[in-house]
């Protein structure tokens, strides 16, 4: 687009004449959020009459020539439809009409001026009449009679001032809706970023959503990883603040996972794509929470309810105060009490409110209802593995065995460098093990892989086996039964092992060579995060785990859990969810792997730890994005201050418009303070909805707070 011009800027600020602007039928909340996707992007402000637009933006994350860039590609013929509506000047529209009508009244016969009234409340009056006939008895048609009367009865200045309020009431709570709306925008647009990916011997610059699973895509300082996928080559920081609210960058190298809309800080990789498109996290994220945004709580539904039963106790009132007074003036003031809007636009905004403050700490919560169930949850009930403990396992022991023994640094270079083909945790974690004592690799020959079993390999003549005591054992007649007690002990202390031993060829003889022990590790946020649940009113904590209870006994013991259950079936977490559940508790359920799926679902609320399983993210209510326990935490502590903070806001909606209702019931209040009242009791409840109850700390207002 042609034509623009830079009116004025700063380092954070620009305004930018857009001729495009006085074209007709253009649309402003379009541009507002073209504009907004853009990462960095703060805030928009369009002035039509001035035919210019501000744009208020973070200079780490962006910059004038991205926004003139966004400004000079935006299409006004590309906007969709849902894009139309009034916009904020058919909203202003009837205050100026009802100000204007008031203007010119002292000018007008008395004829005049009631046939500009009703001019003037001819919408309100129509909208009263379509409700009545689509809807039924709602406050529009309260609001319909009140200013029809006091048209009728020749009071028209009371008529056009509560029409002007009423406008005025209107357009401060569409105003107040999309600024909760705009909160959640930049959650709903992530943006693709461009990607250099490796094809035909070249390098190719494609939108990153063209780019194919399998491919190579090469990320440089300053670019935003197109993909999630994993690192094939090089070394970076990596900023993931835009993902997972992690304050800090995290250095990614090979092997190691990136997610889409992290930033390259420092360094430069090559990375193999895995998820693309709409797979990608920042995708999945924004698809998550449109869904989420149309689940609507139990609580919604009863405000909504409690609402509508309002209008009739307005209604029944005003009828009753009239039979007693015949005093149509009480009735108008009585029909302009209004309860629905307070309560019916309260709840949802505070919803979204405590959606967007948990996004922010990296918490994905689906809808009204899990921010409601988990507020009332007094158990929970964590799966051990890559929930209280990390899901990454380390290397705790390498232990030499059989008559030539190796040194231990030699027997772990062995096995990594044979683990090194294949992609299970423990091979990972063994190779990991060996480039931190920077251990050089050893030659040997063809990897031969069963799945589930094990590996074998030629080194210096021999034949390797690597894998499970059972596939050594039972499949290569390797016996380690004269090292029992060293296993056994390994075993109580609770660690996964892995066995390595030589096969028999010829006249070598075979037998054992070592094992190497690994143990996931305790998460050194568990115990606090745990006390801080507690502090927040659980007063239940269980563990399930399938490892022995001499391991587990040990753990829950640490944490101060309140009960564990060992050795359990992946098909029986469950049934322990539902035993709880028949004792009358209220529980959640945090988890990660395929096997958690039931559990999740048959829990009031289910937790998805941030590497959990495709199914278990699926069926969770709650989804965390940061790798912390902490998380479940945040989640807690916004899900019951939001719960609160519908409460507080319930309780003064219904205590002010019972008051301003029992004023206009005796007499005290015109119609024109009843409308006032009513007003300012809903936007104030509005604002207080969009405030929200959020965390204190950084990641509210940090940089976690925009996804793109």
């Amino acid at each position: 687009m042609s034509g623009l011009v830079v009116l004025h800027e700063t380092g954070l600020r620009l305004r930018v004449r857009m001729p495009a602007l006085a074209e007709r039928g253009f649309r402003p909340g379009w541009l507002e959020s073209w504009l907004e996707a853009v990462p960095g992007v703060r805030d928009v402000r369009i002035n039509r009459r001035a035919r210019s637009v501000a744009v208020s933006f973070d200079p780490a994350r962006t910059d004038r020539g991205a926004v003139l860039a966004r400004l000079a590609a935006f299409r006004a013929d590309q906007a969709p439809a849902s894009a139309g509506g009034v916009g904020i000047a058919g909203e202003i529209a009837p205050m100026v009409t009802s100000a204007g009508a008031m203007a010119v009244m002292p000018f007008l016969s008395q004829t005049q001026g009631r046939i500009l009234t009703l001019a003037n409340i001819a919408p309100i009056l129509a909208d009263g009449a379509d409700t009545l006939v689509r809807q039924g008895i709602k406050m529009e048609v309260l609001d319909a009679l009140a200013i029809g009367l006091a048209t009728l009865r020749g009071e028209v200045y009371t008529a056009n001032i509560t029409a002007f309020l009423l406008a005025l009431g209107e357009f401060l709570e569409h105003q107040t809706q999309r600024r909760s709306d705009k909160l959640l925008r930049r959650l709903l647009n992530p943006e693709p970023a461009a990607a250099w990916v490796e094809r035909d011997g070249g390098l190719v610059l494609v939108a990153g959503d063209a780019v194919a699973v399998g491919e190579i895509v090469l990320v440089g300082v300053g670019e935003t990883v197109p993909v999630d996928g994993r690192v094939v080559e090089g070394t970076a920081l990596v900023n993931q603040a835009a993902v997972t609210g992690e304050d800090l960058p995290v250095r990614r190298e090979l092997r190691q996972r990136v997610v889409a809309g992290s930033v390259v800080e420092e360094g430069r990789i090559r990375v193999e794509a895995q998820r693309v498109g709409s797979d990608t996290t920042t995708a999945r994220v924004a698809s998550f929470i449109q869904a989420s945004l149309e689940n609507r709580s139990e609580t919604q539904r009863m405000a909504d309810d409690l609402a509508d039963r309002r209008v009739w106790l307005t209604l029944v009132t005003g009828g009753l105060v009239y039979a007693v007074t015949r005093d149509l003036t009480r009735l108008e003031s009585v029909f302009l009490v209004d309860y629905s809007c307070a309560l019916k636009l309260g709840t949802p905004m505070a919803f979204k409110s405590g959606m967007y403050r948990a996004a922010c700490h990296s918490v994905l919560m689906r809808g009204g209802h899990a921010i409601e169930h988990l507020a009332g949850v007094d158990t929970m009930v964590f799966d051990k593995t890559g929930t209280l403990t990390h899901s990454e396992l380390v290397v705790t022991d390498v232990v030499a065995l059989g008559r030539r023994h190796l040194s231990e640094d030699a027997l772990l270079a062995l096995v990594a460098s044979v683990e090194e083909h294949a992609s299970h945790p423990l091979a990972q974690a063994v190779v990991e093990a060996a480039k931190e004592r920077d251990l050089k690799h050893i030659s040997h020959g063809e990897v031969d892989y069963l799945v589930a079993h094990g590996l074998a390999t030629d080194v210096e003549g021999k034949r390797v086996i690597i894998g499970s005591r059972h596939f050594l054992e039972e499949h290569h007649g390797i016996a380690f039964a004269r090292h029992q007690a060293t296993i056994d002990r390994l075993l109580e202390e609770g660690k996964t092992l892995l066995y390595v031993g030589a096969a028999a060829q010829g006249r070598a003889k075979g037998g054992p060579i070592g094992v190497v022990a690994l143990r996931d590790t305790l998460r050194a946020d568990a115990a606090p995060a745990l006390q801080r649940l507690r502090a927040l009113g659980i007063d239940r904590m269980v563990m399930i785990t399938g490892d022995k209870q001499a391991k587990a006994k040990p753990l829950a013991a640490q944490l101060g859990l309140d009960a564990v259950h060992a050795e359990v079936a992946p098909e029986d977490k469950a049934a322990i969810i539902k035993a709880l559940q028949a004792e009358g508790r209220k529980v959640a359920f945090v988890g990660d792997g395929i096997n958690d799926g039931p559990a999740l679902a048959v829990a009031e609320v289910g937790i998805a730890m941030p590497r959990g399983a495709d199914i278990a993210r699926a069926t969770a209510d709650i989804v965390l994005m940061d790798d912390r326990l902490t998380a479940v935490v945040d989640a807690r502590e916004v899900a019951a201050r939001t719960m609160a903070l519908i409460k507080s806001n319930f309780n003064i909606a219904v205590g002010v418009n019972t008051a301003v209702l029992a004023g206009a019931v005796m007499g005290w209040l015109s119609p024109v303070m009843s409308a006032v009242l009513h007003n300012g009791t809903t936007i104030a409840v509005l604002l207080r909805a969009l405030a929200g109850a959020g965390l204190a700390g950084p990641r509210a207002d940090g940089p976690g707070a925009t996804l793109h």
